[in-house]
């Protein structure tokens, strides 16, 4: 990503932090992010050298979901013909519905990633900042953290992934009070209903803990590790026994690696092994 005004890459050995870097704004998510968002992933899942990433962010907190400023054209429907003519219901429909699934793309190159992604969490996470981080596969919070699927609070229903992501996370019953109330929860009650992994004291440390998590991860076989993410994701609506078949045909053609020789090897020297990925 040659350049961008609202994140930022910081690369760390083969761990890369993705940064929302807009903290003037409190990560308010407007057509820049959309736009280098799915930038930002792509360069990410195609660096060999990268193999877990982090979402974080600058500033007091994570996101305070859509900028309705600047996104307020397209929530209104409006067609974008800029002629001042009066628009019908169905033309207006007709314009917003591929605005609306472009952002769901941009949101879903997070899950597409065949790295693993961990999101550290702080201050107000809401409403798009939560499909953003229920895209990631492992989330960390701060004890400051504050989550909220807000839609239904200003009379929109949640069009970005939170809907279909979170009841795979925390269950539908949860979602659904969430996403009925619009209710703010605490990082204690997120990490209660499984919504995040472990809460630490303060933004630094959960920063930290994401880092020394994805290093972590890091440290095993990028094979296996992408492997295991492809596997699960694959397996998430089939029954265990196709589950169990589709893993067997996966393990079937990846086995043979030379990562798997080293892992052997290293067994057998009683030392740390060196993964590269072949």
């Amino acid at each position: 990503m040659d350049s961008s005004d609202v994140l930022t890459i910081e690369r760390d050995g083969p761990v890369a932090t993705l940064w929302l870097d807009r903290p003037e704004a409190r990560n308010a998510l407007g057509p820049a992010f959309w736009n280098d968002l799915p930038v930002a992933m792509d360069e990410l899942s195609a660096d060999r050298a990268v193999r877990c990433v982090v979402v974080a962010a600058r500033g007091p907190h994570f996101s305070v979901g859509l900028d309705l400023k600047t996104m307020a054209g397209m929530l209104a429907g409006s067609d974008g013909s800029g002629d001042g003519k009066p628009t019908s219901a169905g033309a207006r429909a007709f314009a917003t519905r591929p605005g609306i699934v472009r952002l769901q793309r941009a949101i879903t190159s997070v899950e597409a990633c065949p790295k693993p992604v961990v999101a550290a969490v702080h201050g107000y996470c809401i409403g798009g900042g939560v499909d953003l981080i229920s895209a990631c596969d492992i989330r960390l919070a701060s004890a400051d953290a504050v989550f909220s699927v807000r839609e239904t609070r200003i009379a929109i229903v949640a069009d970005l992934g939170s809907l279909q992501r979170l009841p795979r996370i925390v269950g539908k019953g949860h979602v659904a009070e969430l996403a009925y109330t619009g209710k703010d929860i605490t990082a204690a009650r997120a990490q209660e209903i499984g919504l995040v992994n472990e809460v630490l004291p303060d933004p630094d440390a959960v920063v930290s803990a994401a880092r020394e998590l994805a290093a972590e991860i890091a440290a095993n076989s990028p094979l296996a590790v992408q492997g295991t993410k492809a596997v699960l994701q694959a397996c998430e609506d089939k029954s265990v026994a196709d589950g169990l078949d589709y893993v067997a045909t996966w393990n079937a053609g990846f086995l043979p690696s030379d990562d798997l020789m080293e892992a052997m090897t290293a067994f057998m020297e009683k030392r740390a092994a060196r993964f590269e990925g072949r």
